[in-house]
């Protein structure tokens, strides 16, 4: 279990790297009306995106290998304290800035994270079967309505509207990453349906988390993204995949995850640099 709460914070800690790196290239990129494909294209040609895809890889990598010791709720927990370290670098980064309260947050985020390495379960639980698969298409298709539909919208109603579309669909990522079945080999790959819902929603997500940082506030963009990614991969790992707590523990994981959650959520406003809407 040691191994896979290791890979589980590097994970966390290289999408809050990320997370800056993107803002950083997307907010100086020229961006259309919408959600714009070609936008994608602008963006790989910044050196700070570029770093910040390098580290969503490796962050990827070691979420996935989490994924496969670790409940689906301890895992995204720990995706959760991405956001206070986006926060943190956000200060000299993107000229944000950090009050008591939010330095408390990040406090709390790491205390619910030790609680809950310690009140998982040793060993993650199924990998669910073909209604879990075609769950998770059903999930990309929504997702991919709903985004579209709101990069159309101005205000912070579509800031978080897109960042809780990005956030489910990186949801979707983790509890299709589970769902494969082993081995992990090409040839069984590609015979197995929870591999492309797991490209397709990572597609989803990228597109519409890149279109709402251009569009949005890092962090406010964040909170939402952790909403989408925590919650639902939570219900669904212990529904769907049984996963479960250690003997005694249920009310110490339930309790530490709130608090992961709540403390990040914390951070949603954590120096928010202006942001013209477009």
């Amino acid at each position: 279990m040691i191994v896979g709460v290791v890979f589980a914070l590097a994970s966390a800690v290289c999408y809050g790297v990320a997370a800056v790196l993107q803002a950083r290239a997307a907010r100086s990129t020229a961006h259309g009306h919408g959600v714009d494909v070609r936008f994608l294209v602008r963006l790989v040609r910044q050196l700070p995106f570029l770093g910040g895809l390098a580290m969503d890889v490796v962050g990827f990598a070691a979420q996935f290998a989490a994924l496969r010791t670790l409940p689906v709720f301890v895992v995204q927990a720990a995706q959760a304290s991405s956001l206070a370290i986006t926060a943190v670098l956000a200060v000299p980064l993107l000229g944000a800035g950090l009050s008591r309260w939010q330095w408390l947050a990040v406090v709390a985020v790491c205390a619910g994270l030790a609680m809950l390495a310690g009140s998982g379960a040793a060993e993650a639980g199924g990998t669910g079967g073909a209604g879990i698969r075609l769950l998770l298409f059903a999930l990309i298709a929504v997702l991919g309505v709903t985004g579209l539909v709101a990069a159309r919208r101005k205000g912070r109603a579509r800031d978080s509207i897109l960042g809780l579309v990005a956030g489910l669909g990186f949801g979707v990522v983790a509890l299709a990453s589970r769902a494969l079945e082993t081995p992990l080999r090409p040839a069984h790959l590609v015979r197995d349906a929870a591999a492309y819902a797991l490209a397709a929603a990572a597609a989803v997500a990228f597109l519409f988390y890149a279109t709402a940082l251009q569009k949005g506030h890092v962090t406010s963009v964040g909170a939402a993204v952790i909403l989408g990614e925590t919650l639902l991969p939570a219900v669904v790992g212990v529904l769907a995949f049984g996963d479960h707590a250690r003997r005694g523990l249920w009310v110490v994981a339930v309790a530490a995850f709130c608090l992961v959650v709540v403390g990040a959520l914390g951070l949603s406003r954590a120096g928010d640099p202006t942001v013209a809407d477009p």
